[in-house]
């Protein structure tokens, strides 16, 4: 733990050459290209208090402190921390698995925020490149562990619920909120953006979205909206070749983010004063590496709790397994990047809300989705990207109601007004339509629309 005394000594400007690390990394590159994606954490920052750590009596006991209070305290969500250990508790004291899937869902929140602080806190080291591949690969960790997880257990429908679930929370629910409250904090005025950076974005979910439709219109096609033998073998096929193409898509995505158009992707925050806000570590690189991979960790420990105890807690609360994956996980699972959008939305800084919604979106629907079909491929799972039609089609609508919305370059109230209503009509849907009990865990096929009635939930 030798390398944690950056934690007291990277915030003070008069150490020169710990700051120039800091800012430019050990090489000397400007670590200044932060996207907006990877700073949503910083909204939800908690400065913390260097006078309690310096009253300690033993010097060599400092930084660590310092670094579990930066860890730990330095964020308004560490209230929700101890929900951490009270479901690992639960879980090993088989107190109910309603309980464990909530306290579960409750510790993600603060773990996924500290998560992007530490990317960004690492990424102030390594430069912009090495950075943005890292938030590539963390940014959305918690979707991406719960998918892995439920993808080994053979929940198909979570996996694929869940991250369209995803998409349509960042695309509508957040999105919507933000312009929603930042056009009424802004009533007599519209919010100016650039419409460069939402237009790449919505450019990809479009791709996406395609990729994804092909499989269900080919089934219809070849097998008349029947899952015959045939057309689910040749939508599988087609499902791992469009999967590559949507990585492909997103590797390039990269380069152009980080290499040839960095000047798009870098929102700056500026202080009361007029200057640029500059980030600056406050735990050292290793010590951040450290704290990285435990948390991850703890990820995976609630995440593996989540999908163990989703279907028991479906029966108990008399909700479907898709409306929980679709509606509650995304909300509750992304609670701290969303409330990191809508508050730079509050201070009229729409260039960051829109990199914050856009970028998650585009993330988990080309590199999270067609991820977790290669890895399913890889491990012997037949997992495609046919979402059947009703999850087809309201993605398909909310990337093209997103795209319509952002098109003019300024925004207002009533477009947050309008999408928060698509939002709510599309969990209205999936709130009224039950799961048949032979789809609960999905062979494959993914979610299957029931095909007769559809049942309104009883209370």
């Amino acid at each position: 733990m030798a390398s944690m005394e950056a934690g007291l000594v990277r915030k003070h400007p008069s150490d020169a050459g710990g700051l120039r690390e800091a800012r430019y990394g050990p090489h000397g590159h400007s670590a200044s290209a932060r996207t907006a994606h990877s700073m949503s954490a910083s909204a939800l920052r908690k400065k913390s208090d260097a006078s309690l750590v310096r009253k300690v009596p033993f010097a060599p006991l400092r930084p660590v402190l310092a670094n579990l209070q930066e860890v730990f305290l330095g964020t308004k969500l560490a209230v929700l921390f101890p929900a951490v250990p009270l479901a690992i508790a639960a879980r090993y004291a088989h107190f109910g698995q309603v309980w464990v899937f909530a306290l579960s869902l409750l510790g993600l929140i603060p773990l996924a925020e500290r998560v992007s602080f530490l990317t960004e806190q690492i990424a102030i080291y390594t430069g912009p490149t090495v950075g943005g591949l890292l938030n590539a690969t963390c940014g959305n960790a918690t979707e991406l562990i719960i998918a892995l997880f439920a993808l080994m257990q053979g929940k198909i429908e979570v996996v694929k619920c869940s991250l369209l679930g995803s998409v349509l929370s960042n695309l509508l629910l957040v999105l919507g909120t933000s312009l929603f409250c930042g056009g009424i904090v802004n009533l007599n005025v519209d919010q100016p953006y650039d419409r460069k950076q939402a237009d790449v974005s919505t450019g990809l979910l479009i791709l996406g979205a395609l990729c994804q439709s092909l499989p269900l219109m080919l089934r219809y096609a070849v097998g008349a909206g029947e899952h015959s033998v045939a057309a689910d073998t040749t939508g599988l096929e087609l499902s791992r070749a469009c999967s590559i193409v949507m990585l492909l898509a997103y590797a390039a995505y990269l380069f152009f983010q980080l290499k040839t158009h960095t000047q798009l992707f870098e929102p700056q925050e500026i202080d009361d004063d007029g200057e640029v806000d500059q980030e600056e570590a406050v735990i050292g690189f290793a010590s951040g590496f450290f704290w990285l991979a435990f948390k991850t960790v703890l990820i995976a420990i609630l995440s593996e709790y989540v999908v163990g105890t989703i279907e028991p807690t479906s029966q108990s609360w008399g909700l479907s397994v898709s409306f929980i994956s679709i509606i509650l996980l995304p909300i509750v699972g992304n609670a701290a990047e969303h409330a990191g959008a809508i508050i730079f939305a509050l201070k009229n800084k729409l260039d960051i809300t829109l990199g914050v919604a856009l970028g998650s979106a585009t993330q988990i629907s080309m590199f999270v989705v067609p991820l977790s079909v290669i890895v399913a491929w890889i491990a012997g799972i037949q997992m495609d990207l046919d979402f059947k039609l009703l999850e087809t089609g309201t993605l398909f609508v909310s990337v093209i109601v997103t795209a319509f919305t952002l098109q003019d370059g300024a925004s207002h109230y009533l477009k947050g007004i309008l999408l928060l209503l698509c939002y709510i009509v599309i969990g209205a849907c999936f709130f009224v339509t039950r799961q048949p009990a032979s789809h609960a865990n999905g062979n494959g096929g993914g979610l299957a629309v029931p095909t007769g009635t559809w049942n309104a939930q009883v209370a």
